[in-house]
C-alpha cells in the first residue's frame, strides 16, 4: 500500500485505522486458508501495537493456532524505505469460525 495524503491524520502519518483495517483483513485471509469452502469469519477481538510509520507498507499474516470456533492469527505491518523493510505494527486477531 503506497502512502497517500488522503489516508493521513492531522500529523501527516497514515491513520492507524487504515493500517489496522489492512492488518485485520490480512488475518482474515490467513484464517480462511484453514477453512472449507463456504465458511465465513468474523473478527471478535484484536489488539495493535505501532512504531513510527513509513511511506510504503506491506502486510503479512499467518495463523498461530487453529481452533474449533476461534482461530488465533497474527499480522504484521512493514514500512518500506530505501529497499529495506522495518516492522512498524502487529495485530493479533481472533477470527470466529462459522
Amino acid at each position: 500500500m503506497p502512502y497517500s495524503p488522503d489516508l493521513t491524520q492531522q500529523n501527516g502519518f497514515v491513520h492507524a485505522g487504515i493500517l489496522t483495517a489492512r492488518l485485520d483483513n490480512a488475518c482474515g485471509i490467513a484464517a480462511f486458508t484453514l477453512m472449507p469452502s463456504g465458511s465465513d469469519i468474523l473478527t471478535v477481538e484484536f489488539k495493535t501495537c505501532w512504531r513510527p510509520p513509513g511511506k510504503r507498507f506491506a502486510f503479512r499474516a499467518r495463523f498461530v493456532r487453529p481452533g474449533r470456533t476461534l482461530t488465533v492469527c497474527e499480522a504484521r505491518a512493514f514500512a518500506e524505505a530505501d529497499g529495506t523493510e522495518q516492522l512498524i505494527g502487529t495485530l493479533m486477531a481472533l477470527p470466529r469460525r462459522e
